[in-house]
C-alpha cells in the first residue's frame, strides 16, 4: 500500500481491525483508500487494489449479471460504498462499482477443469468483506463482520470467516465446509468454455439482462467523476482527464485527477498513475497530450519538448489542454515473470531479463533450464500471452520470433492498465482437445437420430464433421450435441435462440461434463431445480444464494430448457439427490421428468426434497419443509436436506378418455379427443373444486403481474369462491364412481377429492383425523386413494377453516368414474373442462423416494 497520513474530517473506521478510529489522524493508501489506525497499518496483509492481479493463482473471469442496487456492499476495488448501481458476481462475493469494473482481476472461483490449470488440491478462495455485522472468526471467535467498511475474509467454498490479520494462520487446504459431501467438487466437473460468456457457461438467463456489450462502452467519464474527483470549486486546484492508452482514447473512457494549478511533472505522472491503480516508478511513464487529430492518427503527439524538460517548473501555461494520455517510457531491457502453468515445478513463476533481442523462441530457451526441464526440446513449449480481465481470460500463443520488448511496448501502448493485468505463461504443447456438450429442446418428439440430425442440419446447416448427436431423448423432443470446434458451438447456439421449428422456438444449453470417477465415495451432490416464477418470485435471490453456497453447475433454472438438462447432467452420477424450489406444479414437473428419464439415470431413484415456493405448497407441508419459503437462510436449507429422512410416496395414473368430440368441431362431425394421460402426486378435484381453480387460473392468465405474493393470490381464491356461493350443481347425479370394480353410491355433493396427501388446498384436513372402522388410516405410501365429498363453497370454507371435514365416500386402489356431461377437472392445482367419457385412477410405477425434513435438529458438526 501507499499509505500516507491524512486528517480525518468525519467519522472513521480502521479496514484492519475494523474498529473506530480516534483523533484527527489516520493512514490512507493513496491507490485503494485503505484506511488503517497508525498502530495497525504496519500490520496490514490485505494487499492493495494495484497488486491483486500478481497474486492470482488460476485466473478465472467473473460472471457479471445486469447492474443491481446493493444497499450496505463495499466496492473490492476503491473499497468505497456502493450507492450507485453496481455489479456483482453470480458466482462469487465480488462486488464492484461500474467504473471500476476493468480494475477488478479475475480471481473468481474455479467451478470447473476446462484443459487450462487443473489440479485436485484445492486451497481457500479468500474475499474480503460485505460479511454480515455478526460473523465470527475462526481462530480468534471475535467478531469480524463489519457494516462500516470493507473488512473480514470468507473462503467462498468452505464458508470459513477471518479477520484480516488471522487468516493467514488458517491452513490453505479447503475442505469444502459442512456441505462438503453435498457440493459437486470443481475437480469433477469438465467444461471447454473458451468463447462463451460465463453466463451461458453457468446457464444464468439473460432476461434481466441489459444489452451486455454496452458496460464495455460506459463512459467511464460520467461515473469517475461524480465518485472519484469531486470537480474542485477551488482555484488554487484544476481537474484533468487522463487515459491510459489508445483503447481508453477510442472508447472515450478516461479518469479524472485533480491536482494542484502550480504542479510539478512527476506528481501529475504520479496522481495519473494512481488513478489507474498502477504503482510503477513514475519516472518510468510520461505524459502527452492529444488533439483531435491525434484519434485518426495512431501516433500521439508528443508534448514533452526538449525546452520544457530543461525547465522543471510549472508545466502548465494559459492553454492547457485537459485531456492527456500516460505513455511508458521505451527501455532498453527489462524483467518479465514467466509462470510454469501446468508444469509440476514447486514454485509460482520465474523472473527473467529481456532485451531488444529477445524473442519467444529465445525466452523459453533460458526459462527451461530454471524450471530444470533443460534436457526437453523446445519445440515441445509455446508462450502464452493471458490478459486477465474481469469479464475475460483473453489467452494468446506468441510467435516464435516475436520481440518480447515490442510485445510488451504494444500492451502499453493500447492500456497500460492491461499490461498491469497481463502474464507470460509457459505451456507444453498438447493435443488439445475440444468437447462442448450443447442441450438442444423444443424438437418434435418421437424421432430417430437421423431425423432430428436432418432437421438440424436443415434450420441450424449443422457441420457434422464437428457436431454429432450423443444423446437423442425421443419422448422430450431433445438432444444432445457434442461439438469439437469453439466457433460452430457458438454459432449453434447463437441461432439456437432464433430458431423455430413446427412454430416451437428452440432453446439450448451449455452443458458441463460430470466425471463419475472423480467423486468421493461419501459424495452425494444435490441437484437442484429453481423455478423462478413461483410464488412471490423469491425463486431469483435463492438461484444466486445456491450458486454461491455450491458449485453453480448443480444449479438449474427451470425456465431455462426444464429439468431435463439436469437430469442429462447428473446421468452418470452414482449417487444424488434433488431439491426442488417451486409449487406443486413445479414438483410434479421434476417428478414426471424424472419419471420419463429415470431408465437412463445410473442413480434411478434419486430422493426429493422440495422447497416449496407456490401458493398452497401442500405436499411440501406434508414432508415438513413447511407452508412456504419466506426468507430462511439458505444454508441452514441445504443442512435440512442434508439431514432429512428418506420417504416412499404413490404416485397415480390418470387416463382421461372423451367419449364425445371436443366442441367446435367442424361440419359437426369429429373424430373424439385421443385418451390423454396425467400424472397426479398430491388430488384429484372434480365439480366445485375444479372450478374455483379454473376461476382463478384465467384471473392469472389475464394479469399474471399481480399474483407475485400468496396472500394475493389467497384473496383471489376467496372472492372466486363467494361468487359461487348460491349456486348448485348436482354433481352426483352427473357423474358414477367405481371402486376396485364396485360401485360406490355418491351422497348428495357438489366436489368430489381423491386425495393422496393428507393435506389439501393450502394444508386442510379432508380426509379428517377420527378413526373409521371401514376405513384404514391413510398414509402416503399406502397404495391407496382416499374419496371425499364436499357440499359446496361453504363447506370447503368450513374444512379450510378446520371446522369440518369432508364427506368419507371410499378407499382404493383402481377407480372408475364415467362423466355424463362435461366437468371441470383439476389435477394437482392444473384445472380444464373435460368432455364426457372415462376417467381411470390406478397406481403409477414405482413409488417416489422423497426427503422429509426431520424432527431432531441435529448438532451441526464441523464447518
Amino acid at each position: 500500500h501507499g499509505f500516507r497520513r491524512v486528517t480525518l474530517t468525519k467519522p472513521t473506521f480502521c479496514h484492519y481491525c475494523t474498529d473506530f478510529i480516534w483523533g484527527l489522524a489516520g493512514y490512507q493508501c493513496e491507490v485503494c483508500n485503505f484506511m488503517s489506525h497508525e498502530k495497525c497499518f504496519k500490520h496490514v496483509k490485505i494487499p492493495c487494489s494495484c497488486i491483486a492481479p500478481s497474486l492470482v493463482r488460476v485466473p478465472v473471469a467473473h460472471c457479471f449479471g445486469p447492474p443491481g442496487h446493493y444497499k450496505r456492499k463495499f466496492c473490492t476495488v476503491c473499497r468505497k460504498s456502493l450507492e450507485s448501481p453496481a455489479f456483482r458476481c453470480e458466482v462469487c462475493e465480488l462486488h464492484v462499482h461500474t467504473d471500476c469494473i476493468l480494475f477488478a482481476c479475475s480471481d473468481c472461483r474455479q467451478c470447473h477443469q476446462d484443459g487450462h490449470q487443473d489440479h485436485d488440491t484445492y486451497h481457500h478462495h479468500w474475499r474480503e468483506g460485505n460479511l454480515s455485522s455478526s460473523a465470527r472468526c475462526e481462530v480468534c471467535k471475535k467478531t469480524c463482520g463489519s457494516s462500516e467498511v470493507l473488512s473480514g475474509m470468507r473462503c467462498e467454498w468452505c464458508g470459513i470467516l477471518a479477520h484480516a490479520a488471522c487468516y493467514i494462520i488458517v491452513t490453505p487446504e479447503c475442505t469444502f465446509g459442512r456441505l462438503r459431501n453435498m457440493i459437486l467438487l470443481p475437480s469433477c466437473v469438465q467444461l471447454f468454455s473458451r468463447n462463451f460468456s460465463k453466463l451461458h457457461c453457468f446457464r444464468i438467463s439473460e432476461n434481466l439482462q441489459t444489452e451486455s456489450d454496452e458496460d464495455d462502452d460506459v463512459d467511464g467519464s460520467t461515473q469517475g467523476s461524480a465518485k472519484d474527483v469531486q470537480i474542485s470549486t477551488d482555484s488554487s486546484k484544476q481537474t484533468l482527464k487522463i487515459f491510459d492508452g489508445n483503447d481508453a482514447v477510442k472508447r472515450n473512457q478516461f479518469r479524472l485527477i485533480s491536482v494542484p494549478r502550480i504542479a510539478k511533472n512527476e506528481e501529475v505522472v504520479e496522481a495519473a498513475l494512481r488513478a489507474y491503480y498502477i504503482i510503477d516508478d513514475q519516472q518510468e511513464y510520461e505524459l502527452q497530450t492529444f488533439t483531435q487529430q491525434a484519434l485518426l492518427s495512431d501516433d500521439v503527439i508528443n508534448r514533452n519538448d526538449a525546452a520544457e524538460d530543461s525547465n522543471l517548473g510549472s508545466i502548465f501555461r494559459e492553454s492547457v489542454p485537459e485531456a492527456w494520455i500516460i505513455r511508458a517510457k521505451p527501455k532498453d531491457e527489462e524483467v518479465i515473470r514467466i509462470y510454469p502453468a501446468w508444469l509440476k515445478v514447486g514454485m509460482a513463476y520465474v523472473s527473467l531479463r529481456v532485451n531488444k533481442d529477445s524473442t519467444t523462441q529465445t525466452v523459453i530457451k533460458e526459462v527451461l533450464p530454471l524450471l530444470g526441464r533443460q534436457t526437453e526440446c523446445l519445440q515441445n513449449f509455446k508462450l502464452v500471452e493471458v490478459l486477465m480481465g474481469s469479464k475475460q481470460v483473453q489467452r494468446m500463443v506468441l510467435d516464435d520470433q516475436e520481440l518480447i520488448l515490442n510485445r510488451l511496448k504494444d500492451i502499453r501502448k493500447t492500456s497500460i492498465r492491461q499490461m498491469n493485468q497481463t502474464r507470460f505463461y509457459i505451456v507444453e504443447n498438447s493435443k488439445s482437445i475440444v468437447r462442448v456438450n450443447l442441450f438442444v429442446g423444443g424438437l418434435p418428439p418421437q424421432l430417430s437420430s437421423e431425423e432430428y440430425t436432418n432437421i438440424l442440419k436443415d434450420e441450424l446447416a449443422i457441420k457434422t464433421n464437428v457436431v454429432s448427436v450423443s444423446h437423442v431423448y425421443q419422448a422430450q423432443g431433445a438432444v444432445v450435441l457434442e461439438i469439437s470446434c469453439f466457433s460452430e458451438a457458438e454459432r449453434i447456439y447463437m441461432l439456437v435462440k432464433d430458431t423455430t421449428v413446427n412454430d416451437k422456438p428452440l432453446n439450448a444449453v451449455v452443458i458441463p461434463e460430470v466425471m463419475a470417477s472423480k467423486i468421493p465415495q461419501n459424495c452425494c451432490p444435490l441437484l437442484v431445480f429453481v423455478n423462478p416464477k413461483s410464488g412471490g418470485l423469491k425463486g431469483r435471490d435463492l438461484l444466486y444464494s445456491f450458486r454461491k453456497l455450491l458449485n453453480p453447475h448443480q444449479v438449474f433454472e427451470l425456465t431455462n430448457g426444464g429439468p431435463l438438462p439436469g437430469f442429462h447432467t447428473f446421468s452418470k452420477v452414482p449417487s444424488f439427490r434433488v431439491l426442488v424450489c417451486g409449487g406443486d406444479g413445479t414438483v410434479g414437473w421434476v417428478l414426471g421428468a424424472l419419471e420419463e428419464i429415470r431408465h437412463k439415470l445410473v442413480c434411478s431413484e434419486p430422493s426429493v426434497a422440495i422447497l416449496p415456493l407456490g401458493t398452497g405448497n401442500d405436499l411440501g407441508r406434508v414432508l415438513r419443509w413447511g407452508a412456504g419459503y419466506s426468507g430462511e437462510d439458505p444454508y441452514s436449507i441445504l443442512v435440512s436436506v442434508d439431514e432429512a429422512d428418506d420417504v416412499l410416496m404413490d404416485r397415480w395414473t390418470i387416463l382421461l378418455d372423451a367419449e364425445e368430440p371436443a366442441e367446435g368441431a367442424e361440419n359437426g362431425v369429429a373424430e373424439p379427443e385421443p385418451p390423454k394421460i396425467v400424472q397426479m402426486n398430491n388430488y384429484c378435484g372434480l365439480g366445485i373444486d375444479a372450478e374455483l381453480s379454473l376461476d382463478f387460473h384465467h384471473a392469472r392468465e389475464e394479469e399474471p403481474g399481480k399474483f407475485n405474493s400468496r396472500f394475493h393470490n389467497k384473496g383471489v381464491y376467496v372472492k372466486v369462491g363467494l361468487q359461487k356461493i348460491s349456486h348448485t350443481r348436482n354433481l352426483h347425479k352427473d357423474i358414477k364412481l367405481q371402486v376396485d370394480q364396485h360401485e360406490v353410491e355418491l351422497p348428495s355433493i357438489e366436489g368430489l377429492i381423491f386425495i393422496n396427501i393428507p393435506s389439501w388446498g393450502s394444508g386442510a384436513d379432508l380426509w379428517g383425523s377420527e378413526s373409521d372402522n371401514r376405513f384404514e388410516k391413510p398414509r402416503i405410501d399406502d397404495g391407496l386413494l382416499e374419496v371425499v365429498g364436499v357440499t359446496g363453497v361453504v363447506h370447503m370454507g368450513q374444512v379450510q377453516g378446520g371446522f369440518r371435514s369432508g364427506i368419507r365416500i371410499a378407499q382404493g386402489s383402481y377407480f372408475r368414474v364415467t362423466l355424463l356431461k362435461p366437468i371441470p377437472v383439476q389435477v394437482d392445482g392444473e384445472p380444464w373442462i373435460q368432455a364426457p367419457g372415462q376417467i381411470i385412477i390406478s397406481a403409477a410405477g414405482p413409488k417416489v423416494h422423497m426427503l422429509k425434513k426431520s424432527k431432531q435438529k441435529q448438532k451441526k458438526t464441523g464447518s
